[in-house]
């Protein structure tokens, strides 16, 4: 269970909506009241927790947090501003694993997770993603194709890894935009429709496996002969 604290309700449902995407299970809150509450019922495996938050704001929240033996041990990623590098060091001097700049773009959001994930249960370390012949590797972002390595753009590895995350899932551009290019990107979809073009380009023979859903977006299909 990831704690998204972030008092931005769209911020948020973005947040939510990409974690859930990528196999968390995640609920949100709106400020440090709520968020505390929640704490009384069920600990979560990792907090997102953004500093700028109505009434108590995020430092307190994390002082608070590091005071008490039970929730001490839960690794926190600081959500900052930019260009308030006080807030990072007061941050990490306090115990934050982790932080993110804002804006983010949500594959940055994931990988950060995992990564502060595997620092705390190594155990539970990401494992391979196939489809197919695709095969993908989060630890060491390499791609292969029927064994013949992918040479991706980061945009591209981005784009894959969401689809391969949710095979059979339909991502409209705009969500698809959103997640790989964050929120503020000013572009428009046209620039999704260019990277997959070269995205399935680079697959080669499983490039057909990423499908036009008409009128829709995409989604990542079943290699032909697998049952649905």
């Amino acid at each position: 269970m990831i704690y998204c604290v972030e008092d931005d309700g769209s911020a948020r449902d973005l947040m939510l909506y990409a974690l859930n995407s990528a196999g968390f299970d995640a609920v949100g809150f709106a400020d440090g009241a709520a968020f505390f509450e929640a704490l009384r019922k069920e600990i979560p495996q990792l907090i997102l927790l953004d500093i700028m938050l109505p009434g108590e704001d995020g430092i307190s929240v994390l002082k608070r947090l590091k005071k008490q033996t039970d929730l001490a041990g839960i690794p926190v990623i600081m959500a900052t501003a930019k260009g308030t590098e006080y807030d990072k060091v007061i941050g990490l001097d306090l115990g934050a694993d982790d932080y993110l700049v804002k804006p983010f773009g949500m594959m940055e959001m994931i990988s950060r997770i995992r990564a502060v994930l595997r620092r705390v249960h190594p155990k539970e370390a990401g494992s391979l993603l196939r489809m197919g012949g695709l095969e993908l590797n989060p630890d060491t972002y390499a791609v292969s194709v029927y064994g013949r390595q992918a040479d991706l753009t980061r945009k591209e590895y981005q784009l894959l890894y969401t689809f391969m995350e949710s095979p059979g899932r339909v991502f409209t551009r705009d969500r698809l935009l959103e997640t790989v290019w964050g929120m503020d990107y000013a572009g428009g979809t046209r620039t999704v429709d260019v990277h997959i073009g070269t995205l399935r380009m680079k697959l080669r023979e499983c490039g057909e496996l990423i499908e036009t859903v008409r009128g829709v977006g995409y989604r990542l299909t079943r290699e032909k002969g697998e049952s649905s």
